[in-house]
């Protein structure tokens, strides 16, 4: 007798006679297998044409795993109705389709990985990353993968791109996991969720995990409020972090770690911490072009240099803020936006680090010697 079902429950008496056997997604070798028929089919049947390299085969058979084998066909069908064409622009209406069925799941939601060049600063991250991608790129590596990177810093200076960007130079697809959806109302239900979590990261490896604002979903405490559930929590998933075989880059963002338990920033949890930092004057130029640029406005009809100096103490997140606000009040008087209309709103911004210098300036002050710059 062969029982199948998506969950195992089966009545006790009859427990200790069945062997459970777990199926998981099907591996690169599964997914060309399918890739291969569905494409000879769509071929055959439906007169469509393939435009695809070696190296763009591989992308795409690796962009669809995590799915199941009746998705990867659903995908390559919805790819071909556009167009009537399969080539290496349909990785964008995969990683389309794989963020909604995942967003379904809950407990896992697929995020779009961003390109380097579109971020500023990072000039010690980026080389680090180059050094350590061959193991997750080739299969017969015999370099140990890495573990992650904490990314520590300023609020609003680009450590949520970073990530992107990190698994973007990777080659792995990117997932986060939200610990405030792990939270459930009943008891046991949050370790639960966690262990199926982790579960699902370990079937869908290589890939790279993002945990953001870490420090707020395992800030160090008692746990007595909440019955220990938070204790429980973190030493599940200090236990997987330290013991997994899977080929997963942890990737964490942080505001404060000092809020976190010392267990956590040991090395063999993460391989680094990156310290992300205010940007100098440089890299606040290169903000303004990549943010006028993203606008299609062209970055030569504004002084760069001007803004930047003017903009010091800004984060990225408030040079961005800077520039949209002078669209729209540029917008309002019915004129294009210029370098005067950017000084205007520089002028009126406060900066967080002003705003909240004390913590700003401690922070900053104590990550100098305790981390890398990024």
């Amino acid at each position: 007798m062969v029982i199948v079902g998506p969950e195992y429950n089966l009545p006790k008496d009859i427990e200790p006679e069945a062997a459970h056997i777990v199926g998981g997604y099907p591996d690169e070798k599964e997914i060309a297998s399918v890739l291969k028929g569905t494409l000879n089919d769509l071929i055959k049947n439906e007169k469509g044409r393939i435009s695809l390299t070696v190296d763009e085969i591989q992308k795409i058979i690796k962009s669809l795993k995590g799915l199941s084998v009746q998705q990867i066909r659903n995908v390559l069908h919805q790819c071909f109705i556009d167009d009537h064409l399969i080539d290496i622009k349909d990785l964008d209406t995969i990683e389309s389709c794989k963020k909604k069925l995942f967003d379904q799941e809950e407990l896992l939601e697929f995020c779009i990985a961003e390109d380097k060049e579109n971020i500023a600063n990072f000039d010690h991250l980026k080389p680090w990353l180059n050094e350590r991608k061959e193991s997750f790129l080739w299969e017969t590596s015999s370099l140990p993968p890495p573990r992650g990177v904490l990314l520590m810093g300023v609020q609003g200076c680009g450590k949520s791109l970073a990530v992107k960007a990190v698994a973007k130079e990777l080659g792995l697809p990117l997932y986060r996991l939200d610990i405030g959806r792990l939270y459930g109302q009943y008891t046991g239900q949050t370790e639960q969720n966690l262990r199926r979590a982790l579960a699902t990261v370990d079937k869908l490896s290589p890939l790279c995990l993002w945990i953001d604002e870490i420090e707020k979903g395992f800030a160090a405490s008692a746990g007595e409020s909440d019955g220990g559930v938070s204790q429980r929590v973190l030493g599940t998933f200090l236990t997987w972090m330290q013991e997994r075989k899977s080929k997963c880059f942890s990737a964490a963002t942080a505001n404060d770690i000092y809020r976190l338990p010392p267990e956590f920033l040991r090395k063999g949890r993460f391989d680094e911490i990156f310290f992300v930092d205010l940007p100098d004057q440089e890299i606040r130029k290169s903000l303004f072009m990549i943010h006028l640029w993203e606008r299609g406005l062209d970055s030569e009809r504004f002084d760069c240099k001007l803004l930047a100096e003017k903009a010091a103490d800004f984060s990225a997140a408030e040079i961005e803020q800077a520039i949209i606000s002078a669209l729209y009040r540029a917008s309002s008087k019915k004129e294009p936006v210029s370098t005067h209309h950017i000084l205007e709103q520089i002028r009126l911004t406060k900066p967080l680090s002003l705003l909240k210098q004390e913590e700003i300036t401690f922070l900053r002050d104590s990550a100098k010697e305790r981390t890398i710059p990024a």
